[in-house]
């Protein structure tokens, strides 16, 4: 297991975590947020109140506390090593929610208000599109990344309906497939593509120059295609369709960077990405300015 600790700062209450390479997940000592959702001034007496309430969950028969997990953290004491009670996002929020704390409140109208939003976005899935629009002009993306990335998304969707309709089932087939895909066309998995950009759990697409998204797309588009004519079924044909597909974007991206003697796959990732657009803009209002 590869972890890599991090400290979390909130309201100036250090939360410590650790992101778990083999899951893919971050986790979060359980003690440190009750600590500071409950306002104890002493870490003792927050443990003994997340014991009293683990007890108290068990015995209701909560499902909750299969969510948590003991990995080892360093204490911020004598910094030594101790098996510490965590828990990943979903567990956290479910523990949130099961404590009665005026800190806690503004996640649990949060939480609600998301619920509410997944709701009508299944009543109405346009405004799943409209949302993700929304989010992505906030993160400070160009109109014409997002207009590609919502492309992508569709392009996407016609890949998965297309595996599902072969044989594939949705989760780690699906994962096995697309890690597949990206070896071909970009040389890396998905994990070493991940730690190529220095990003964790983001979304890799959203982390992609146009280019790279580009050929992305390629290697979906293509493999949808290849599988609607050559009709694989199961995780192992559809393997090999993967391959194919992928390779076409990676022949593509290999021409590219013969020809203009520049890597395509690039380690900047969403903050760089959106760091450089700011510029941009910035440089172009100081020309006006000046004139």
């Amino acid at each position: 297991m590869s972890n890599i600790e991090k400290i979390k700062i909130y309201e100036k209450k250090e939360i410590r975590s650790i992101w778990d390479e083999k899951r893919e997940e971050w986790y979060f000592s359980i003690v440190d947020i009750v600590q500071v959702l409950t306002e104890q001034e002493e870490y003792s007496k927050a443990r003994k109140y997340w014991n009293k309430l683990k007890q108290r969950l068990n015995d209701e028969g909560s499902q909750l506390v299969t969510y948590c997990h003991q990995l080892k953290m360093q204490s911020p004491k004598d910094k030594k090593y101790y098996k510490t009670d965590v828990a990943d996002i979903v567990g956290m929020l479910r523990i949130i929610q099961a404590i009665p704390s005026p800190k806690a409140e503004p996640f649990k109208i949060w939480l609600a208000q998301v619920g509410s939003e997944r709701i009508e976005e299944t009543i109405d899935p346009e405004i799943t599109i409209d949302r993700a629009l929304e989010t992505y002009q906030k993160k400070g993306y160009s109109r014409e990344w997002i207009n590609q990335r919502l492309q992508a998304i569709q392009v996407r969707k016609e890949l998965t309906d297309e595996w599902q309709s072969h044989g594939v089932e949705k989760g780690r087939e699906y994962a096995i497939l697309t890690d597949e895909i990206t070896k071909a066309w970009s040389g890396m998995s998905t994990r070493q593509y991940k730690n190529f950009k220095g990003i964790k759990k983001e979304s890799l697409r959203d982390n992609m120059s146009t280019l790279e998204l580009a050929l992305n797309m390629l290697a979906e588009a293509t493999t949808a295609e290849m599988t609607k004519v050559h009709n694989p079924n199961g995780l192992r044909e559809n393997q090999v369709v993967a391959k194919r597909g992928g390779k076409v974007a990676g022949d593509a991206r290999k021409a590219i960077e013969a020809d203009t003697g520049r890597k395509v796959i690039t380690p900047q990732n969403a903050n760089q990405l959106n760091s450089i657009i700011t510029e941009l803009i910035e440089d172009v209002a100081k020309k006006e300015n000046n004139n």
